[in-house]
């Protein structure tokens, strides 16, 4: 039994993450289309900062949409909001955060969490229990690590550790380069609402990249 190979890893799938929400009505018209035409395992709904009973109508607003279409919602920031809500966790923006957070999400609830510079501070996450690890998202300054970075940062993780990893895509050949790099997920987000040819054109090309990526590398080709 000691040399059965371990179970082949899962396909990634998309993290798709929305336009700041002020008002939800576009995106409301906009994502049960979205959702039908591709695999989207979550969506990460970045609201606009306003008072918490105008920002729990809105998760409420776009929660049954999105869970309807078997996909979990989260809520960028705003822990103390998701079961308020009715939103299925919280992406936290570093180790900080989801140490403060994890009390009120825990046990019922997904914990995710970004903003890890070091690869101690990764760990650090994932004892801690976080559900998810992101890599390669901007930081306050609107800077990021190399794709070659994210890459080999994403590759030790889906080396060594259990819990998922997230890939921040922002273009299509990132989330190519992300997927074949051992992402259990792919963040996608501006560069899919900013495509001129709309948004489910971008997410369906997106969807085929990291499919194609995952099939090269499980080809020994990746």
């Amino acid at each position: 039994m000691s040399n059965k190979s371990p179970p082949p890893r899962p396909a990634p799938r998309l993290y798709l993450a929305t336009p700041v929400v002020d008002d939800p009505a576009a995106l409301l018209a906009e994502l049960p289309d979205l959702l039908a035409a591709v695999d989207v395992a979550a969506v990460l709904v970045r609201l606009k900062e306003t008072d918490q009973r105008t920002m729990i109508s809105r998760i409420k607003a776009l929660a049954p949409v999105v869970q309807n279409a078997g996909a979990a919602l989260l809520i960028d920031g705003h822990p103390e909001i998701v079961a308020r809500g009715g939103a299925d966790g919280a992406h936290l923006s570093d180790v900080a955060a989801l140490e403060e957070a994890m009390p009120s999400l825990k046990p019922d609830r997904i914990a995710g969490v970004g903003g890890l510079e070091t690869r101690h501070e990764s760990m650090n996450a994932g004892e801690m229990g976080a559900d998810y690890v992101l890599f390669g998202e901007p930081d306050k300054k609107g800077q990021r690590p190399s794709a070659q970075a994210i890459a080999e940062r994403l590759d030790w993780w889906a080396e060594l550790f259990e819990p998922p990893c997230v890939g921040f895509a922002a273009s299509i050949e990132e989330a190519y380069d992300f997927a074949a790099s051992g992402a259990d997920f792919v963040l996608v987000g501006d560069f899919i609402w900013a495509d001129p040819r709309g948004p489910k054109a971008a997410l369906i090309e997106a969807d085929a990249a990291i499919k194609q990526a995952f099939a090269a590398a499980a080809m020994g080709q990746g």
